[in-house]
C-alpha cells in the first residue's frame, strides 16, 4: 500500500468539536461538578496572597501580632480548602473522564463492527489497529489526566488573573501584557502541531500494517523470496514514521524554551511599575506584593496549561483519527432497506474493476435458483473470487446488479444479510476461548447436541472429542494449537450452526486433504439439502457433485450447464476436466 492510500477518514476540526460537545452532554451533571468543585478550589488559593498583602499592611501600620496571627490561621484555613477541594475535583474529573473514555471505545468498536469488509481490506488491518490502540490510548490518557488537569490550571490561571485585576486595574494590564510573546509563541505552534501529529499517527499506522502483513504472509515471503523487497518496504515507512516525529519534535523544542523564557516578564514588570506607583503613593506595598506573589502562582497553573496543550495537540490528533470512523462508509444504508421476496438470486450486467486494476468482470449474466448447487469453475484470475464478494454483498458491482430476492445484496442490513447469504473463503480464524466459544459466536442459543451435529456435518466431530476437555478445551495461544485443516473445519461448523439459506464456498476446503474435503462438502451438502449452494471450486469433483456448473474466463461467463452436459460439449470446462483426470474420456468421478 502506497502511503495514504486507502487509509480510513479522518475527522476535520468541526466535528471533532462536535464531538467533544457530545461527549460533555452525555455526562454533563458531573462535567457541572468539575467546574463548580475547581472554581471554588481557586477560589480558596486566591486567598493566600491577598491575606499575605493584608498582613504587611497590618505590620506597615503598628497593629500587633493578634491580627498577624488571625490572618495567618486564615491562610491556614483556605489552603487546607484548597487542598480538598482541588482533590475531590480531581476525583469527580478522573471519574467523568473514565466514563468518556468508555463510551469513545464502545462507540469505536460499534463503528469499526459496521464497516464493509471492502473498507477493511482496503485500509489494511495496520490503520485499525493503530487508531484502536495508541489512539484510544492517547484520547484515554487525555480523558484520565490532561483533561482533568488542564481544566483545574484553567480555572486557576484566570481566577489569578482576576485577582490581579481586581488589585490593580494598571497592575492587571502590565501583567497580562507580558504574556503577549507566549501568545505569539503559542499560537505558531497550533498552526502547525495538528497537522504534524496527523501526519505522525498516519506514519505509525503504516509502519503497523507493514509489520501485520509481513508477518502475516511470512511463509509468501519466504517462498517468493521477497525478503528484501519488504526489508526496504518497513525501512521507508520507518524512516517516514522517524520524519513526522522528528518534526513534532521540532515544534516543541522551539515552542518551550520561548515559554520558559518569557515567564518572568509579566512578574519583573509589576515588580518595576508597582515600585514606581508605590513611590508616588498610588497603590500600597501590600498590593504590589500581593500582585506579584498572585503572578508567580499563575506560573505554575500557565506552565502545567502550555504543557497540557501540547499533549491536548496530540490527543486531538488521535482522537481525530478515532472519530473519523463515523465518516467511514456503512454496511448497509441508514435507512431499513426492503425484505427480499425470496430466494432467487440474479446477476445482470455485472461489471467490476479493482481500484489499480483493469476490469475484473465484463457483464456477467447469471441466475441462481433456490436450492441449487452451483458450481464456479475457471483458470486463476477468470473472476471467480470477485463474484462470489459480490454475490456476498461484500462489494457492489461497478454497474449491473445483484440481488437476492429482487433486492440489491448490497443494500441489506447486516443482520438481514447474515440470514440470507454467508461467504466461506479459504482463510479462517480460531478465536481465543474454548471450542464451544467458537461455535456459540455463530448462534449463541445453540445447545451441546447442536454443537456436535454441526462438528459431524463437517467430519471434525472426531478430533474434537479427542481433545482433554472436549467441547470445553481452550484454543489458541495458552491453549491447543490448531491446524489449517481443523480451523477450517471450526469455520465450516459455524457455517453449519448460522443456517442461511445460501451458501457461498470459495475453495473453503483448499486446505483440506483430498479424502477429507470431499468428506466434507458430501457432509455440508447432505446438511444444506434444499438450501443454495455457490462453490467456487478449487477441486474439479465439486463440479461434478453439482446441479450446474458455470465456467469463468477472463471475467465472463462462458458455459453454463450440468457437468455431463459441459464435457460432451467439448469446451473449455471439458479441456479442465481431462487436464484435472490426466485423461480424455472419463466424465465420472475420480
Amino acid at each position: 500500500m502506497t502511503p495514504g492510500e486507502g487509509l480510513l477518514p479522518v475527522a476535520g476540526r468541526a466535528q471533532v468539536r462536535r464531538a467533544v460537545v457530545r461527549l460533555v452532554r452525555a455526562d454533563g451533571r458531573a462535567f457541572g461538578a468539575v467546574l463548580v468543585l475547581n472554581v471554588a478550589a481557586a477560589g480558596a488559593g486566591l486567598a493566600g496572597p491577598w491575606l499575605v498583602g493584608r498582613i504587611i499592611d497590618e505590620v506597615r501600620a503598628g497593629h500587633g501580632v493578634g491580627a498577624v496571627d488571625r490572618l495567618a490561621l486564615w491562610i491556614l484555613l483556605c489552603s487546607l480548602a484548597q487542598l480538598l477541594l482541588a482533590r475531590w475535583a480531581r476525583y469527580v474529573g478522573h471519574r467523568f473522564g473514565e466514563r468518556t473514555l468508555a463510551r469513545v471505545r464502545e462507540e469505536y468498536v460499534e463503528r469499526v463492527l459496521a464497516l464493509p469488509a471492502s473498507v477493511v481490506e482496503r485500509a489494511g488491518t495496520g490503520d485499525l489497529t493503530a487508531r484502536g490502540t495508541a489512539d484510544v490510548s492517547t484520547v484515554g490518557t487525555t480523558l484520565r489526566d490532561v483533561g482533568p488537569e488542564l481544566l483545574v490550571c484553567t480555572v486557576q490561571a484566570l481566577s489569578v488573573l482576576g485577582a490581579v485585576f481586581a488589585l490593580d486595574p494598571l497592575l492587571g494590564a502590565l501583567g497580562l501584557l507580558g504574556l503577549t510573546p507566549i501568545w505569539l509563541a503559542l499560537r505558531w505552534y497550533l498552526r502547525r502541531a495538528r497537522d504534524g501529529y496527523l501526519a505522525q499517527g498516519a506514519a505509525t499506522s503504516e509502519v503497523a500494517e507493514i509489520v501485520a502483513a509481513t508477518a502475516t504472509g511470512a511463509r509468501t515471503v519466504e517462498a517468493f523470496r521477497l525478503r528484501r523487497r519488504r526489508i526496504a518496504a518497513s525501512r521507508d515507512a520507518l524512516e517516514r514514521s522517524r520524519r513526522t516525529r522528528l518534526y513534532t519534535l521540532f515544534l516543541r523544542t522551539v515552542f518551550f524554551p520561548a515559554v520558559e523564557v518569557t515567564y518572568t516578564v509579566p512578574v519583573v514588570g509589576v515588580l518595576l511599575l508597582g515600585g514606581w506607583l508605590h513611590g508616588r503613593g498610588v497603590v500600597g506595598v501590600g498590593a504590589v506584593v500581593a500582585a506579584t506573589l498572585y503572578l508567580r502562582q499563575f506560573v505554575e497553573p500557565l506552565d502545567q496549561i502550555l504543557m497540557r496543550v501540547e499533549q491536548l495537540q496530540d490527543s486531538s490528533a488521535s482522537f481525530a483519527r478515532v472519530e473519523g470512523l463515523a465518516k467511514a462508509p456503512r454496511s448497509a444504508p441508514e435507512r431499513a432497506g426492503a425484505v427480499p421476496a425470496d430466494d432467487r438470486i440474479d446477476v445482470r450486467g455485472v461489471r467490476y474493476a479493482y481500484e489499480r486494476g483493469g476490469e475484473v468482470l465484463r457483464g456477467v449474466d447469471l441466475t441462481v435458483r433456490p436450492g441449487e448447487r452451483l458450481a464456479v469453475v475457471g483458470p486463476s484470475g477468470a473472476g471467480k473470487t470477485t463474484l462470489s464478494r459480490l454475490l456476498a454483498g461484500i462489494d457492489r458491482p461497478g454497474t449491473g446488479t445483484v440481488t437476492v430476492g429482487g433486492v440489491p445484496v448490497a443494500e441489506l442490513t447486516p443482520e438481514l444479510l447474515r440470514r440470507q447469504v454467508v461467504l466461506v473463503t479459504q482463510e479462517h480464524h480460531v478465536f481465543l476461548g474454548t471450542v464451544r466459544d467458537n461455535l456459540l459466536i455463530a448462534d449463541p442459543a445453540a445447545t451441546d447436541a447442536g454443537l456436535w451435529a454441526a462438528l459431524a456435518a463437517v467430519g471434525a466431530d472426531d478430533w474434537v472429542r479427542g481433545l482433554p476437555d472436549g467441547l470445553d478445551t481452550r484454543l489458541g495461544a495458552g491453549g491447543r494449537p490448531t491446524d489449517g485443516s481443523q480451523a477450517q473445519q471450526l469455520a465450516l461448523a459455524r457455517v453449519v450452526l448460522a443456517d442461511p439459506h445460501t451458501l457461498i464456498l470459495d475453495e473453503a476446503t483448499a486446505l483440506l486433504d483430498p479424502a477429507t474435503a470431499r468428506h466434507t462438502e458430501r457432509a455440508l451438502a447432505a446438511v444444506l439439502r434444499g438450501r443454495t449452494v455457490i462453490a467456487i471450486a478449487h477441486r474439479l469433483h465439486t463440479a461434478h457433485d453439482a446441479d450446474r456448473v458455470a465456467v469463468m474466463e477472463d471475467g465472463r461467463l462462458t458455459e453454463l450447464g450440468t457437468h455431463d452436459d459441459l464435457v460432451a460439449a467439448g469446451g473449455a470446462y471439458a479441456a479442465l476436466w481431462r487436464t484435472w483426470h490426466g485423461d480424455g474420456g472419463d466424465s465420472g468421478p475420480s
